[in-house]
């Protein structure tokens, strides 16, 4: 089948959980996304990849992935940002990007967004580039719900409910080794680069969900799970 990688982004540049073709799990972590994948791609043949990164920006209206994925997420909904137009998405500033995001939509910008852009714009000129190997949208906690089978009690930012995640990603073979990376990345970005690498092999196998189902027009953004 060939090994899936999942990517998440954190505060010193991206994480990645490679699952390899024999089921050892391995974390990787850089400054740039092109580099990520270099590093995956030297130790095994990639299938696909599923990072935690909105993919296609809408031009005027929010996106459905991201309103059937809050629907999933209950009480833990706001973990969906909701997407940047892209008008915004060279903005430098949050108050040009609130600007140009009102401007297209009718509604602003939240700050967390905002500091998505630099990393949207790189997922970007990544594909530009040509990225080899198929690429779709994952929310990690889109896809520990989906491996709970239900909503999770704990905050990932909690030792309880990195504990929980933990346990989610093991019974599926799937736990990332206690490593230490080149960037500065949290247990939760790690734990979610792993949850992005179960949607991706997934994605290979035929058994991922889509959201929404089916396509809608030529742009139809999904988030998989």
């Amino acid at each position: 089948m060939g090994a899936v990688l999942g990517v998440d982004g954190c505060r010193g540049g991206w994480v990645g959980v490679l699952w390899a073709d024999d089921c050892a799990v391995h974390v990787l972590g850089t400054i740039e996304l092109a580099d990520l994948v270099q590093q995956a791609r030297e130790l095994d043949e990639l299938s696909a990849i599923a990072i935690d990164m909105p993919i296609d920006l809408p031009e005027s209206a929010p996106r459905e992935s991201d309103a059937l994925a809050r629907r999933r997420l209950g009480a833990r909904s706001s973990s969906v940002f909701t997407t940047p137009m892209r008008a915004a998405l060279h903005a430098t500033t949050h108050a040009e990007a609130n600007a140009a995001n009102r401007a297209a939509s009718g509604k602003g910008l939240s700050i967390q967004a905002f500091h998505l852009l630099p990393r949207i714009r790189e997922v970007e000129m990544w594909l530009a580039d040509g990225a080899g190997v198929p690429l779709i949208e994952a929310h990690p906690e889109s896809s520990f719900v989906a491996l709970a089978g239900g909503p999770l009690i704990h905050s990932k930012r909690t030792v309880q409910g990195a504990s929980e995640r933990r346990l989610l990603l093991r019974s599926v073979g799937a736990e990332p080794p206690t490593e230490r990376l080149g960037v500065r990345a949290g247990v939760d970005d790690v734990l979610d680069a792993a949850a992005a690498a179960w949607t991706a092999r997934r994605f290979v196998t035929g058994t991922a969900e889509r959201l929404p189902a089916e396509p809608r027009g030529d742009l139809s953004p999904a988030i998989w799970i």
